[in-house]
Formats: structure tokens, sequence, C-alpha cells
């Protein structure tokens, strides 16, 4: 182990952790909205708070921010460094979407980030995940739903690819490992999220959609009220 191969892997985590460390939540939200997620909804500076707080639109720009953040320095720990180098690297996004340099020490829950670093590792299987978190979401309006159900089946999906293809052209096991961990990270850093979803009070997301047909309803609901006030004074 050259000290080439040594300097080259440290920077590598580094720069996956100061990628990670990056919260295009409050950046977006100070800058667009002037608002800052963290003195608002549930005060996490990730991208279901920033659903909640920022509005769909926004939701959506620190959603895709949040996963290439991942992916990049994964991506670039592929082509420079080992597989063991690039788990390490992934995990340094995740910790510091988590943990942020920037922020204190706080941050997310990691569930972009971690999907953009899975991305870097095994992106093909990431593909059918994230086409699963969108049905999930769209299904149940819940981001944390959508978010458990995908890093659940992250981990039984890396490990059935690497079992049943041998590892020939499936995920090494440094990733499949990896992918094992981080699942088990962003799960424990959801244990509120199930605590509400147990009890019922976790906040759903408001689509465009869902507003125009509050708008319907409502314009529905007023005409026949007023029907019904005339027709009260009439009598």
């Amino acid at each position: 182990m050259s000290a080439g191969f040594v300097l080259t892997a440290i920077g590598l985590v580094v720069f996956g952790y100061l990628m990670g460390s990056l919260s295009p939540s409050v950046f977006l939200g100070k800058a667009l909205k002037g608002i800052d997620v963290r003195e608002h909804g549930s005060g996490n500076a990730g991208t279901t708070n920033a659903f909640r707080v920022l509005g769909v639109r926004l939701g959506v720009a620190v959603l895709v921010a949040d996963i290439v953040k991942g992916v990049i320095p994964v991506v670039l720990a592929r082509y420079l460094s080992t597989p063991v180098v690039t788990v390490l690297v992934a995990f340094a996004c995740v910790l510091g979407h988590d943990f942020s340099i920037f922020l204190r020490g706080r941050g997310g829950k990691g569930v972009a980030t971690g999907a953009g670093a899975a991305i870097g590792m095994i992106p093909i299987p990431m593909a059918f995940l994230v086409a699963l978190f969108v049905i999930v979401l769209l299904a149940t309006r819940i981001v944390s739903i959508a978010s458990i159900t995908c890093t659940i089946a992250l981990p039984v999906m890396a490990g059935l690819l690497y079992r049943f293809t041998s590892g020939v052209w499936g995920p090494p096991l440094p990733y499949v490992m990896a992918c094992c961990l981080m699942s088990a990270v962003v799960l424990w850093a959801h244990r509120s999220n199930m605590r509400r979803l147990i009890h019922g009070n976790e906040r759903r997301v408001v689509f465009p959609w869902n507003k125009k047909a509050k708008r319907k309803a409502a314009s529905a609901v007023a005409p026949a009220s007023q029907s019904a006030a005339a027709d009260g004074e009439a009598v």
C-alpha cells in the first residue's frame, strides 16, 4: 500500500464528508424564501422537512441536490480507488449529511444522500428503488414511509444480486455490506418518524393537485350552503 494510495483515500473520504455536509435545504430556504428549515416543521435539515416547509418545488430541488452530493464523491472513488475506499466514501457522505460540519453537527437523516451514494455504487438496482420511492410517496403522501420502505429494500436487493450473480456483474461484497450498514444508520435516524407513524400523526405532503381538489371541493360546498340558507329564508 503506497503513500499515494493512502493520501488519495484520505482525500476522497474528506471530500465525501464535506460534500455530504452541504445543506441544500438550509441554503435554498434562506436564499429563496428567507426561511431556515431548522426553525420550522420537524427542525430537520433534510429532504422530508424541506417538502413540509418549503413546498413541493423546492422540496424536489433539495431532493435532487441531496442525491447528487452522494453520487459525485462515490463515483469519483470508484474510478480512483478500491471498493473498500468507495464504501468509506459513501459512509462519509451520509455522516456529513447527518452531522454536518457547517451546521454544528446537525443535519438530515441521510435518505437522499445515502440513495445517491448507493446510486454511485449500484446504479441499476437503485433505478428500481427510485421508482418505488415515487410510487409509495404518491400513494401515501408521506415521505418517511417512502424513505423507510426503500431503506429496507436496498440491502435486500443488493444481497439478492450478490447471491444470484456471484459478484460477476452484481455488486461486490463491500458494496453489499455498505448498503446494509447505511440502511441501519438511516433507519435509526427515522426512529422519531416511526413513532409518529405508529401514533398516526406523521405529516403528509400536499401536492399541487391536492390543493386543486380541495379548492374544487370547497367551491362545490359553498354554493350548496348558500342555496340551503336561501331556502331557509324563503320558508
